[in-house]
């Protein structure tokens, strides 16, 4: 078998003469023509510190693959900030990024025949981005997570940008001055890295480890640490034997894979985002998966590690304390993960795992024992009822109390729901309702790191209750329900809460409930109108049109065939 079995498409025979001239300038010469080309789609750019240090990982894979008997070829990939646009409008772009990094890299790879692709991303869209274009296309490929920042300091404490957001809410609340506001912002965020936090980068690279298509120890490397340009170089080095071999990503992305990765970000204290992405990868691998999963998944995996954003650590610290191989061996050794699942290297899981220990390091309490965890079960919890018919994703972790009944405080938008909690308008046993913030109604199903962080902030965040048919940040914690499904927007019971109405959260029973009789309902259903789209041009426009329920991953291109 040819090792350049895609590109010999554009490379070989008389007829390919023209392209091969185009590939001469670029740096062909003619014993490289036979040669496997791997795509290095680099999601660098300056907009975001995740995304600042990504061209020097994407230049030692370049490297790293040429040496291996490859051609790469580099090509750039869009990024948005989450944490820049967290709170705008902008930030209805977010999750649309995701679909075009994916629909950008599956263009340039297929476009161009490539025999393979190393994609190197670092914040929260263009990686799970990556890995949908990698599921769509099914050549060899291995992503190269960017690495986390390292946190700041201030006062003694570890900093991450989520402090900065929770400052907000403490400066509103009258809990610190105008001085102590402005040391969070000046040193939460030190570098190069993606947010510091088990916040969605860090949970998705986790995730991608766990999957087999990033290699062990990368998933918690610091962005500025040498090892993690190491690392790309082998990556690209792996990926190239992985086109040799033709070990596809459909052998690696199976149902067993993504049971992993839910165990692990279980045990991690992961991001409610990978319940979004997991079900986006999964459709474009053509494997089964639903909400109900993940509810199966956590009854069985505790919380083992005390990261933020509820918890002490940040993600170096536990990459000092062994990192997701360790995570990994201790579900390993209590029969939680499949040791048999295939990774990018050719090995199992199990052998990938086979000279960890089984116990994590007594000097440190970043990983817990397994008979000592932070939480009995997984913080990820799915929530359904008549709020919630197809499922709502709640984060538990951090909470005192797991139930709350209150009146609904209902916003229309996430800036009138910041502005009232900044006045002090949210009292204790609240309910706030963010509503036609889904992935049709937003359009893009903003995240609500804002209102959340006042919440934390003021004190309350134990004591009000939030659903939204939006997101939340991976630095998000407290009583909180995103997800919400059916969408306001499509005559979701959401649509249908007024002001004042009992709304019930119970994450014990996984219940999420508006306590109103089903007459009432009706009544409210038939005078309801579902809105004036809110974009009708435009990729916002674009994506409303298209966009799927979040309970299937909000995607694309679902029933396209």
């Amino acid at each position: 078998m040819p090792e350049n079995l895609r590109s010999q498409a554009v490379t070989g025979g008389v007829q390919r003469a023209p392209n091969r001239a185009m590939l001469r300038a670029v740096g062909f010469g003619d014993g490289d023509f036979t040669k496997p080309i791997v795509g290095i789609a680099n999601g660098y750019s300056t907009i975001t510190p995740c995304n600042m240090g990504l061209n020097e990982l994407a230049l030692r894979a370049t490297a790293g693959a040429r040496e291996a008997g490859a051609m790469p070829q580099m090509f750039g990939t869009i990024t948005i900030s989450d944490g820049i646009s967290m709170g705008t409008q902008g930030m209805k772009y977010s999750l649309v990024s995701r679909d075009v990094i994916a629909d950008s890299i599956e263009t340039v790879c297929n476009g161009q025949s490539m025999d393979g692709v190393l994609a190197v991303g670092g914040c929260d869209k263009n990686m799970p981005g990556a890995m949908i274009a990698i599921a769509r296309m099914n050549i060899p490929a291995i992503f190269v997570y960017g690495g986390t920042i390292k946190p700041g300091h201030h006062n003694g404490k570890d900093l991450t940008v989520v402090s900065a957001f929770e400052a907000v809410g403490q400066f509103s609340a009258g809990k610190i001055d105008q001085t102590e506001l402005n040391a969070v912002e000046q040193n939460a965020c030190p570098g190069a890295g993606s947010c510091g936090g088990m916040f969605t980068a860090n949970t998705m690279s986790s995730a991608f480890e766990a999957m087999g298509m990033s290699l062990p120890y990368s998933s918690t490397m610091a962005a500025e640490d040498a090892e993690k340009a190491d690392s790309a170089a082998e990556s690209a080095k792996v990926v190239v034997e992985a086109i040799r071999k033709q070990l596809l990503p459909s052998q690696i992305l199976t149902r067993k894979a993504f049971e992993n990765a839910i165990a692990v970000i279980m045990a991690v204290g992961g991001s409610t985002n990978a319940v979004l992405h997991l079900l986006a990868i999964s459709n474009a691998i053509g494997v089964e998966l639903s909400l109900d999963d993940f509810e199966t998944i956590r009854a069985k995996v505790p919380v083992l590690c005390d990261l933020k954003p509820s918890g002490k650590y940040v993600a170096t610290d536990l990459h000092k304390a062994g990192g997701i191989p360790q995570v990994m061996k201790i579900l390993l050794e209590q029969g939680l993960l499949h040791g048999d699942a295939l990774t990018i290297t050719g090995q199992t899981l199990a052998e990938v795992l086979a000279d960890i220990p089984a116990e994590p390091r007594t000097d440190q309490d970043v990983i817990r024992p397994w008979n000592n965890p932070i939480y009995a079960q997984g913080h990820l919890a799915i929530l359904r009822g008549n709020l919630a018919t197809e499922g709502a994703v709640a984060k538990i972790t951090g909470v005192k109390k797991a139930q709350i009944t209150g009146p609904a405080r209902v916003f229309e938008s996430e800036e009138n729901c910041l502005e009232a909690i900044l006045a002090g308008k949210i009292q204790a046993g609240d309910v706030i309702v963010v509503r036609y913030e889904g992935p049709k109604g937003g359009p893009g199903m903003r995240e609500m790191l804002a209102p959340t962080s006042a919440i934390i902030g003021a004190g309350l965040g134990d004591s009000v209750g939030l659903i939204t048919d939006g997101r939340f940040s991976g630095g998000t914690y407290g009583m909180v329900v995103g997800h919400v499904a059916p969408e306001a927007q499509v005559g979701g019971t959401i649509a249908l809460v007024q002001e004042g109405d009992s709304i019930t959260i119970d994450a014990q029973n996984r219940l999420l409930q508006l306590n109103v009789s089903d007459a009432e309902l009706e009544q409210r259903r038939a005078l309801w109108q579902p809105p004036k789209p809110r974009y009708t041009r435009g990729v916002l426009a674009k994506y409303a049109k298209l966009v799927s329920s979040s309970s299937v991953g909000a995607v694309t291109d679902l029933g396209l065939g």
